[in-house]
């Protein structure tokens, strides 16, 4: 079995205060944070600017950027679970990634340069970036993705393995260490949100673009410092987890026509038969000989197909979760742009940029991680008798409802901001600020953020805590994919859109000019299809049956 090794001792080491080892892996999440949120949160706002592309085609562009960025962590956690191990993944990626924000940075440089060259500014509003710096610069975010791609899902899990799950007390702190991740990696978004995108607005995108590489390097560097005090996953002579998943499917289905078992075997294993025995029956003839018997020594063992089973009843509850992740692509995308048009004026003379508005989503976060920690799971554990307060996928749902809300009120707000618009002859002025405050917006951000705090950190523990041990940096993966599978659903839907409302010399939904635009439209979209991608949820979670008995 899968096994944690002490740091550097030869008996184990008492592990009395998980947060003293875990501090470097978290300033390694922050930083790794701060550098994606760097690239990702205002990344709309370079290509419609400095690579003159169009609102649609820029929006097309992020959402496939960023499902790439999240559906790679599949491939990151294959590499780790199979063969490097989760902190050499962890190293190797970092390289990767520090190598994409320079190139990125010498992007930005030549881009920056070639402006700077033309003689006013009507030119270098026309002029277009040779195709070698669009090359370099697509070749940069891309390598970035992969490097994120490698570093995502190790960082969560090699954090989480720090702590003992037979330990009763690291066990319960736990749940806890999910909820407190996400609020250390908001703060190094809210940085990069606050910091990093006025520098990109107002000074220079290399430097932009530069700083966040010098704070992934020097991440690196701190993580490498803590290497004697980390707790490793050490695997014994068990066969690959995904040789032992594949040869289930494969002997399930050479065994498809042999009569499967009706009891359990009488051989003790580590995972026995329980009421899980009768979901994906069909598995249960990995069991069996091709005679029907159970003496070959080739058959699977019951702790192999319940692994496999383990696997495949997430599937559900990865799908169903689409609906949320596609608003999730929302945030960084038509919210920035949306905030673009109004009065950004905090105090005379500042004005916010529109991608930091982003900021308001991480104050939600980090104040309601608090709260939801220390006020609401006491109170529900009063109540429920649970650990945790409420399960994973009571979480997760509730965190559903949140996000199809901040949809209708973003609607609603679009619906007013168009108005407005309308009512000052603006319609056709789209670079006139429209006389509508940028608080507006706040309610939508927040909704977003509560929802994030619920439904995100939920989707974490659930695909860390339900599949095989072996498998956890995958499990993670899995849930990172929800938001890559979003992302690009997000993308699909914006082409599809577009293409049908832009005939006939109509305007598109999200032509360049959004006073004549329908973001509304889209939004009023969305929140149908989460009010559809929550029932069908429900419907999975209510059967659902936790693994190895948890039920937290």
């Amino acid at each position: 079995m899968t096994a944690l090794m002490a740091p550097s001792t030869t008996k184990a080491t008492q592990f009395t205060d998980p947060p003293q080892f875990l501090c470097f892996c978290v300033a390694v999440e922050v930083a790794e944070r701060f550098a994606y949120y760097g690239i990702s949160s205002n990344l709309i706002t370079y290509l419609t600017g400095p690579l003159g592309q169009s609102t649609a085609s820029a929006a097309a562009n992020v959402n496939t950027w960023s499902g790439t960025a999240t559906l790679l962590p599949l491939l990151g956690a294959f590499v780790a679970d199979s063969f490097l191990g989760r902190y050499r993944t962890i190293i190797a990626a970092s390289l990767v990634y520090i190598l994409g924000l320079g190139l990125l940075t010498l992007a930005a440089t030549l881009t920056s340069d070639s402006v700077h060259d033309l003689q006013n500014v009507k030119d270098a509003m026309l002029s277009a970036p040779s195709q070698f710096q669009v090359t370099l610069f697509f070749f940069s975010i891309y390598l970035v993705a992969f490097g994120q791609g490698g570093h995502k899902p190790c960082a969560l899990a090699f954090g989480a393995d720090q702590f003992d799950g037979q330990n009763p007390k690291e066990s319960k702190a736990k749940s806890s260490f999910f909820n407190w991740w996400y609020f250390y990696s908001s703060v190094g978004i809210n940085l990069t949100l606050v910091v990093m995108v006025y520098i990109q607005d107002n000074l220079s995108w290399a430097l932009g673009f530069g700083i966040p590489c010098i704070v992934m390097t020097t991440a690196l560097l701190i993580l490498l410092l803590g290497s004697r005090t980390y707790r490793y996953s050490v695997n014994g002579d068990e066969k690959n987890p995904f040789m032992r998943i594949g040869r289930v499917i494969h002997r399930a289905i050479r065994n498809r026509h042999t009569a499967p078992p009706s009891a359990s075997p009488g051989e003790e294993d580590a995972c026995q038969w329980h009421q899980s025995h009768e979901q994906f029956k069909f598995l249960n003839k990995a069991l069996l000989a091709p005679d029907g018997s159970m003496v070959d020594q080739n058959v699977c063992s019951g702790n192999d197909v319940e692994d496999t089973k383990a696997l495949l009843k997430l599937v559900p509850i990865w799908i169903t979760s689409f609906a949320y992740a596609i608003v999730f692509a929302q945030t960084t995308t038509f919210f920035t742009k949306q905030g673009a048009t109004l009065d950004r004026t905090i105090v005379s003379g500042f004005q916010i940029p529109a991608a930091s508005l982003q900021t308001f989503i991480g104050f939600a976060i980090i104040l309601f991680i608090p709260v939801y920690d220390r006020i609401v799971v006491p109170i529900a554990r009063g109540l429920t008798r649970k650990p945790s307060g409420i399960t994973m996928l009571q979480r997760i749902g509730t965190g559903m409802v949140f996000s199809a809300i901040s949809m209708v009120t973003a609607a609603l707000v679009e619906m007013k901001r168009l108005e407005t618009a309308k009512e000052h002859g603006l319609v056709d002025l789209p670079n006139v600020t429209v006389p509508m405050s940028i608080w507006w917006l706040v309610p939508q951000y927040i909704l977003c953020g509560v929802a994030d705090v619920l439904t995100i950190v939920g989707l974490q523990e659930f695909f860390y805590d339900q599949v095989p041990k072996e498998l956890r940096s995958v499990g993670l993966s899995l849930y990172l994919s929800i938001l890559g599978v979003g992302s690009f659903l997000s993308s699909f839907l914006v082409s599809v859109i577009d293409e049908a409302t832009s005939g006939d010399g109509q305007e598109s939904w999200f032509a360049n000019n959004l006073n004549r635009a329908h973001l509304d439209y889209f939004y009023w979209l969305l929140a149908g299809l989460s009010a559809v991608g929550f029932i069908a949820y429900l419907y999975f979670a209510r059967s659902y049956i936790y693994s190895r008995g948890n039920t937290i």
